[in-house]
């Protein structure tokens, strides 16, 4: 079971991010409606959702597994930032499954980074000569 956790929730998180990417990329209403309301709206849609797909793809491939935990952490940080100081906690009345799906997918992505941290690469120890 502890050898399989890591792979599952980089999985968790790759598939949230990933499954976001249809709202963003489609010109959802609830996804022009959040990317106007912070000023961001078409471009920043269309580039953080390249961002997430980026991520995403990272999480799933080992030896880039750490930099897309640090991505999504910056990505999500932002969003959860945008929910605080512009958004709000509902989005459309959602009930805020928006921003506990951002609080989760953060969660997850910080424990992900810690687990993976032996392969950061200013972690690594220089063998001396």
């Amino acid at each position: 079971m502890k050898k399989f956790t890591p792979l599952v929730l980089r999985i968790i998180v790759a598939i949230i991010l990933i499954q976001t990417l249809r709202f963003k990329f489609t010109a959802h209403p609830d996804s022009i409606y959040i990317f106007e309301k912070v000023g961001l709206e078409p471009y920043g849609r269309i580039g953080i959702g390249i961002l997430e797909l980026i991520a995403g793809i990272l999480l799933l491939i080992p030896k880039t597994i750490w930099i897309g935990a640090t991505l999504t952490l910056g990505i999500i940080g932002g969003a959860i930032l945008m929910h605080l100081t512009q958004l709000g906690i509902q989005i459309n009345g959602d009930g805020g499954v928006l921003f506990i799906t951002a609080i989760i997918t953060f969660v997850l992505s910080s424990i992900i980074l810690y687990l993976y941290r032996k392969d950061l690469p200013f972690k690594k120890k220089q063998a001396i000569n």
